[in-house]
């Protein structure tokens, strides 16, 4: 088993990317079975594809590399690296550019999303960035991929990228590239905004209030949590009584997701209470979780030359892992090599 997955290096990681993704890359991490690996990494050469600042870059992928390993991402269990120090991506990217239709991509639903209006006006590169995707694991054979919804279209592009280049190009004996297959944990947490119940957490909303930082200091997390937006009435005393009710729900769940326990057992402490009660109670466990991966975030940053030797480390293992699949690919395609 190989499991792929990675992340782009454009701000801070917050509360609903820890709970929705990076936990449950340590616990992929934790529970490999021996023989099996993980490969993590930060998508800098996808975040080119949309305007960006190069210095705002190079410290966003830095900050990031030291927020998943204060996460819990071991760099001498899993192997954690920038793409930019693996040329083998964009290289298969291109040779797969043949294989990718025009149809394919035009119906990627993100790019529609990420272009706007402005359609004409948008990048090649974040027309095609749906191909380095599919290159980012089909590069390292991987057997399984970490998808949330909205990145479950992009794996399926990514398979039939694969199927197509190995119907074209290779025997059904000795394919080039394995398909791989997702992996949506059963207990992946969907964390909303605390300003909007409806719409996802995310670090490119522009009010600050509307999300946890994991570089939050413990007032700061109260401060959030006690303006979280809620309504009126007290909690339920069953999951059932939070149906439209999108941001007692958020809350509950959060809680829940950060304490492992069910929103069932949430409502069974605290059900009946107002959120007078119930917000300084999240925001404490809140402080309890983060706060040893902020100081171990400080603690990481003020070493440049680690962070710099954990993601040289982690990009000769890459390497060494995709260059048998980018020798095959180019045979396949007849292409000499010297």
């Amino acid at each position: 088993m190989r499991v792929v997955s990675g992340i782009q290096p454009t701000g801070n990681l917050h509360l609903g990317n820890y709970l929705g993704a990076i936990r449950n890359w340590v616990r992929m991490q934790d529970e490999l079975e021996d023989g099996s690996e993980c490969l993590f990494f930060l998508a800098d050469l996808h975040a080119i594809s949309m305007p960006h600042d190069p210095a705002e870059l190079r410290r966003a992928t830095l900050e990031m590399a030291a927020a998943l390993v204060a996460c819990g991402i071991d760099p001498d269990r899993s192997i954690l690296f920038n793409q930019a120090q693996v040329p083998a991506h964009a290289e298969l990217q291109w040779l797969l550019n043949g294989t990718a239709r025009m149809g394919w991509l035009n119906r990627m639903t993100q790019f529609k999303d990420k272009s706007g209006k402005n359609r004409e006006g948008a990048s090649a590169a974040l027309f095609t960035y749906p191909v380095l995707q599919a290159a980012d694991v089909l590069l390292y054979q991987a057997t399984h991929v970490p998808v949330g919804e909205d990145q479950k279209q992009h794996l399926e592009l990514a398979r039939d990228i694969a199927q197509k280049f190995n119907n074209d190009f290779a025997s059904e004996a000795t394919p080039v590239f394995t398909l791989p297959d997702p992996i949506t944990p059963p207990d992946a947490a969907r964390i909303m905004s605390l300003r909007d119940g409806t719409a996802k957490m995310s670090k490119s909303d522009p009010s600050e209030m509307s999300r946890i930082n994991l570089t939050d200091d413990a007032d700061t997390i109260m401060k959030k949590v006690k303006k979280a937006k809620t309504d009126a009435e007290p909690l339920p005393s069953d999951a059932a009584g939070l149906g439209g009710r999108p941001e007692a729900y958020n809350l509950v769940s959060i809680y829940g997701a950060l304490a492992g326990t069910s929103i069932d057992a949430v409502l069974a402490e605290f059900g009946g209470q107002g959120f007078g009660a119930f917000k300084p109670a999240l925001g404490e466990l809140m402080v309890q979780v983060i706060a040893p991966i902020t100081g171990r975030f400080r603690a990481l940053l003020e070493d440049r030359e680690a962070l710099d030797a954990i993601l040289a480390k982690g990009a000769a293992k890459a390497r060494e892992r995709g260059a048998p699949t980018l020798a095959a690919t180019y045979e396949a395609l007849g292409l000499v090599r010297g």
